[in-house]
């Protein structure tokens, strides 16, 4: 029973991820505050979980250093992502941060020296095609090229150290694990600050604080902290491979309301792209015992 629960809140985190930006975006369009928002966001998370980093600073003291540092690395890649989404188009940047089978195959080959199963070999074709697909549907060379694009890029590279430090190392409880993830992406988003933004806040309207504070509560404390802290329970309960699958419908959902609520382009090859990114992210999950050959020996990839 909990592990259909757990299995319905991944999916469910992972729309609502995927919907994400909008918030994000309504908070900058009220503060016109660029990196700024991302900064005050999760700087707001990281108060909220700081009773749990000090509930469990034993557990966290007693951590490895890999553990500790991949948490904060997969903090510092969200809050690229999250300048991303501000900088670029949503679609396209859901996109390239979800290249992470690209990154996570030659991740484990090379660097862990985990065998790969041949179907990773596929989910890395169909994750480049799509993204060729995406970046050259306006008849441009299809390549990152953007702001936000290399921020969509970078972050998902980043993630895909930090998920496979965070799988092989981390052991500690989910909401002071996230507590290390949010101060992580505190650090990050105060190193943006300058060169994105300057190093002086806007100046907002009386008029408009209120609307400002709600949002980046919202943000802070619904994505950055409760939602995190459930991903994380929710993660432990189940296999790697069933939550990579299940966290695909912040793609679907994510590309589809671009589509639908923003005037960023979204066309077919676009859509053709989507859907073999989200192929790639299925296959990168399957199994080694494949028409391709069973990888043997070692951790499987």
């Amino acid at each position: 029973m909990l592990d259909r629960f757990a299995a319905v809140t991944v999916v469910a985190l992972g729309a609502l991820w995927g919907l994400y930006w909008l918030p994000l975006r309504e908070l900058d369009a009220v503060a016109t505050a660029g990196p700024w928002a991302t900064f005050v966001v999760v700087a707001i998370a990281c108060i909220g979980l700081a009773p749990f980093g000090w509930l469990g600073r034993a557990r966290l003291a007693a951590a490895s250093n890999r553990s500790l540092w991949s948490i904060a690395l997969g903090g510092a890649s969200f809050v690229l992502y999250s300048n991303a989404l501000l900088y670029g188009h949503v679609a396209t940047v859901i996109l390239l941060f979800y290249l992470t089978p690209v990154w996570s195959t030659l991740i484990a080959r090379f660097w862990l020296g985990w065998p790969i199963a041949g179907w990773r070999y596929v989910a890395i074709g169909c994750a480049l095609f799509g993204m060729a697909l995406v970046l050259g549907a306006d008849g441009g060379v299809p390549a990152p090229t953007t702001l936000g694009d290399w921020l969509g890029l970078v972050s998902g590279i980043m993630w895909s150290i930090a998920s496979t430090g965070i799988r092989v190392h981390v052991r500690t409880h989910p909401a002071e694990t996230n507590f290390i993830f949010c101060v992580g992406g505190l650090v990050m988003a105060g190193l943006l600050l300058v060169p994105l933004a300057g190093d002086t806040p806007p100046l907002l309207a009386a008029e408009d604080v209120t609307r400002a504070v709600g949002w980046a509560v919202l943000i802070g404390g619904g994505w950055w902290g409760a939602s995190l802290v459930a991903l994380m329970w929710a993660s432990k309960r189940l296999a790697p491979a069933r939550v990579g699958i299940l966290l695909m419908t912040e793609v679907i959902v994510g590309a589809i309301s671009a589509a639908l609520l923003t005037d960023e382009p979204f066309g077919l090859l676009m859509g053709v792209g989507a859907v073999l990114v989200i192929v790639a992210g299925i296959l990168e999950t399957l199994p080694l015992r494949w028409p391709f050959g069973r990888a043997k020996g070692g951790r499987p990839g």
